[in-house]
């Protein structure tokens, strides 16, 4: 009998042990899922540092296209794969940046098992698109070159935190209203500083045609060699339109974009006898800890340089 009590005693410990051990385990589990930060993933580095600045270390980040590169054109690497399958949220420009061309956005949401308006977010949906002239039905990607069309990216990004996070909805809130304070206020500045500029030096040449929505907010006019980056890159065609727009203006300086070869901009600086003035950024920020790292710094280097080179 004594044998058999002792027995009994034994297996009930056992299953309390086990019971407890389940317990503790889930309980745990349960207390990391809860506080696990809100994994987020972006396709190129402006959005990058855009969502930085409302979640701060919040979130865990990662950008798939890298500095410098041009997000036009893309081949997805195998860590892209990984941290879009693991996202709960996937930030893109829209506005045919990623899903043009080869599409390799598109091809990369539906690898990751993804969803668009799920996980998957643009954040230029309240952004009023400006179309390519060589092709109408086609939507120039370039937004955020427009401060104001920067914080419209900042404010969907934000609700979309907001809804996926609700624990740390205040502060998403409160990081972005002192952000966009910040970005409203280098708008305006940039808005007025321009018009002390005579007219017919107004002429922002560049490679390629980024700058639409640049050039209508601080009264601009954009001409370009080619439109975009995806299309054929200096004919002799796109040289030739061009050099006559330099000829019919009193523009003082040209313009290289830091992410493209600077190979056709030097011949237009040869035959127009103009000199390129400055680098300035259009599809990716600067390597991080030198200028232009972050999308403030990026746009008011741009509105200095373009200034100073158009009123020289």
């Amino acid at each position: 009998m004594k044998r058999i009590l002792i027995t009994l005693l034994g297996v009930i410990l056992m299953i309390s042990g086990v019971y407890m051990f389940l317990y503790h385990r889930d309980n745990n589990a349960g207390t990391a899922t809860r506080n696990q930060k809100l994994q987020v993933v972006t396709t190129n580095s402006i959005l990058e540092d855009m969502v930085h600045n409302v979640g701060k270390e919040r979130i865990e980040l990662y950008s798939i296209v890298k500095r410098g590169t041009d997000p036009h054109e893309y081949e997805p690497q195998p860590t892209d794969v990984s941290k879009s399958s693991d996202a709960d949220v996937i930030f893109h420009n829209g506005l045919n940046l990623e899903t043009g061309g080869n599409g390799w956005f598109t091809k990369l949401v539906k690898t990751s098992h993804k969803s668009f308006d799920k996980e998957v977010f643009s954040a230029s949906e309240d952004v009023k698109a400006k179309h390519l002239t060589t092709n109408v039905k086609e939507e120039d990607p370039h937004a955020w070159l427009d401060l104001k069309n920067g914080i419209m990216y900042v404010r969907t990004i934000t609700n979309v935190l907001k809804e996926k996070d609700p624990k740390n909805a205040s502060y998403y809130q409160d990081n972005a209203e002192a952000y966009i304070a910040k970005l409203d206020r280098l708008h305006k500045e940039a808005q007025s500083k321009y018009l002390s500029i005579p007219e017919s030096q107004r002429l922002l040449v560049t490679s390629e045609g980024a700058f639409k929505y640049f050039s209508e907010a601080y009264h601009v006019t954009p001409a370009y060699i080619w439109e975009i980056n995806t299309e054929a890159q200096g004919t002799p065609e796109q040289m030739k339109s061009v050099l006559s727009k330099i000829k019919n203006s009193d523009v003082k300086h040209l313009f290289v974009e830091s992410s493209v070869s600077p190979k056709s901009m030097d011949k237009v600086s040869k035959e127009s006898g103009l000199e390129i003035y400055s680098k300035i950024f259009t599809d990716s920020l600067a390597k991080k800890g030198t200028t232009g790292d972050t999308y403030y710094s990026m746009m008011k280097w741009n509105i200095d340089k373009i200034y100073a080179g158009l009123s020289k």
